[in-house]
């Protein structure tokens, strides 16, 4: 019998929180795919990320530079963490640090550290300020979009969007505002937080509904999974949702990984108006939270996103089992107080208690 490949694979956004990152949802997914062995290397930007102590899950965690640090000062952090470690594959899950990354890539890969991950244009034309742009290219229905530099501009709001408005983060964020005032409390925020320019987008009402796949950089689709959300925090993040039979939004999907021949994972998220109309909100260019909803309804994305990276065989997904539902969750987590202290004095955090 053939020995299974064993991969050294590192993930970042291990952020389990209200708001709740992608890496322990693409972790899930990893150890639950049997075709191959891992060793899990858990990439953290803060001490607290729930993730980190989660042993079961993740082998070890290094602190990496936050994105703000530069892409030169995580090459020499990644590099150091390999010459320990051997990483084989590097899966990044936060909007804010994939750039840094893609700058990268091809000088890890001649390290054999291994990548899958979009361009930087396309990473470009499809993020929330350039969104409008492409959707209008491809004859895809958008939402009424606007790109706030400065405060004054909120005045003239009125006359060009009916409220209510969503106000966005150029990363992250977003709230609903009810009038100009609301805009402005919001506009400090976010331009405070994420930069500039703050979005305002059209507020369309409809049902959500998101589609997590996985592209292969060749204009395949190797899967695709919908999800309509059943509960919406206040921070409007989706805490329960179901898997949807609708083949029209897996079409969408294999649309989109055609026109933009998107290598990696992405998410796409609509508002499906009363009149059945899609329109496209967002394009999120890594796995969503939620994307280990997708292995449990028969489409391991991050597990075939590793096979793709490590030029494995992969053969796209024909179907996933409709109904499969996720509910989020909180729980208290319990350690010991010097495995906080020794990840804030020696940047690692490992299962066996570390030697000071």
């Amino acid at each position: 019998m053939k020995d299974k490949p064993k991969y050294v694979v590192a993930v970042t956004a291990l952020n389990a929180i209200d708001n709740p990152g992608p890496g322990v949802g693409v972790i899930r997914s990893l150890r639950d795919c049997s075709d191959f062995e891992l060793r899990i290397i858990g990439l953290s930007y803060e001490t607290m990320e729930p993730g980190a102590y989660m042993h079961d899950l993740v082998d070890i965690t290094y602190q990496i530079p936050y994105p703000s640090a530069g892409s030169e000062h995580l090459l020499d952090r990644l590099l150091f963490i390999h010459s320990i470690e051997k990483l084989d594959f590097i899966i990044p899950n936060f909007d804010a640090e994939l750039k840094n990354f893609i700058k990268i890539s091809k000088t890890l890969k001649n390290h054999d550290i291994n990548t899958l991950l979009p361009d930087i244009k396309m990473l470009t034309n499809l993020d929330k300020m350039h969104l409008h742009e492409f959707c209008s290219k491809h004859d895809i229905s958008v939402p009424k979009t606007k790109l706030l530099s400065s405060v004054e501009e909120i005045s003239d709001l009125d006359e060009e969007f009916d409220f209510p408005v969503y106000v966005k983060g150029t990363f992250y964020e977003a709230y609903k505002a009810m009038n100009k005032a609301q805009v402005m409390t919001y506009f400090s925020i976010l331009s405070l937080k994420w930069g500039l320019p703050v979005i305002i987008q059209e507020n369309i009402e409809g049902t959500e509904i998101d589609v997590a796949g996985l592209g292969d950089g060749k204009g395949t689709l190797i899967g695709a999974v919908p999800m309509r959300k059943l509960y919406i925090t206040d921070r409007g993040k989706g805490w329960s949702g179901v898997v949807l039979s609708d083949d029209s939004l897996v079409e969408f999907a294999k649309k989109f990984a055609q026109a933009t021949k998107w290598r990696g994972g992405f998410e796409l998220e609509f508002v499906r108006t009363k009149n059945d109309e899609l329109m496209l909100l967002e394009v999120n260019p890594r796995f969503p939270a939620w994307i280990y909803t997708t292995a449990a309804s028969g489409q391991n994305l991050p597990a075939a996103a590793v096979k793709l990276g490590m030029n494995l065989p992969v053969t796209p997904f024909k179907k996933y089992k409709p109904g499969i539902m996720f509910v989020r969750y909180a729980w208290e987590l319990i350690t010991d107080i010097t495995e906080f202290q020794n990840f804030s004095t020696q940047g690692m955090l490992s299962k066996k208690k570390l030697v000071n």
